[in-house]
């Protein structure tokens, strides 16, 4: 049984170069192909509610850890209409400094309407981790 874990994968990976994309102009085109209006983001960190604040948090976040890229770090495991993966943020090709677990929800079109983050690995001074 599939589960739609091959959907779930690419949405996890369409997710993941969203926060890779540096460009405002594209990375907002992104946004709003990928994630519901509606989308609420919670981490640790930072809440964000809308398109807007979650387009606000991925450029900050670009800022204060410039020049890294987000990855996969491992497979992408959902069912219904929600999944989890691991992802890395850290320099092309090296051990990641960031490290994250996050639970998506896809709404009836396909689109992220909810992403719940967790912090593994935090570097020191980037903010508190669970």
């Amino acid at each position: 049984m599939n589960d739609g874990n091959d959907d779930f994968e690419s949405l996890a990976l369409s997710y993941v170069e969203v926060w890779n994309e540096t460009d405002s102009v594209a990375r907002r085109a992104a946004v709003e192909r990928i994630l519901a209006p509606e989308i609420r983001y919670i981490d640790p960190i930072a809440v964000a509610e809308g398109r807007d604040a979650v387009d606000a948090v991925i450029g900050a976040v670009q800022g204060q850890f410039p020049g890294l890229t987000m990855t996969l770090a491992g497979p992408v495991d959902g069912h219904h209409d929600q999944a989890r993966f691991t992802w890395g943020l850290g320099p092309a090709g090296a051990e990641p400094l960031v490290v994250g677990f996050d639970v998506i929800e896809r709404g009836a079109d396909g689109r992220i309407t909810k992403v719940l983050g967790f912090l593994d690995k935090v570097p020191a001074g980037a903010g508190a981790g669970t």
